[in-house]
């Protein structure tokens, strides 16, 4: 087995997700995932793949990590 398929099978928050699957994960349309990256209201990280649009699941878990607000701070 290559190193490509360990690293994919044993890291699966390093899984690359579409445009569509990082969508549903966040719970927003395609749309306007699509606006965010392209008027960088958000910076969240992606990959490009010519044409494509890559999305790491660890890089959108820590994304979601920094934006976690606590109500028990001013």
């Amino acid at each position: 087995m290559s190193n490509i398929n360990q690293t994919n099978t044993n890291h699966d928050n390093d899984k690359l997700l579409t445009t569509d699957q990082t969508a549903e994960y966040l719970g927003v349309g395609k749309e306007t995932l699509n606006v965010w990256r392209a008027t960088k209201r958000y910076n969240i990280p992606y990959i490009k793949v010519g044409k494509l649009i890559k999305y790491r699941k660890s890089d959108l878990d820590r994304w979601l990590d920094e934006r976690t607000c606590d109500n028990t701070q001013g």
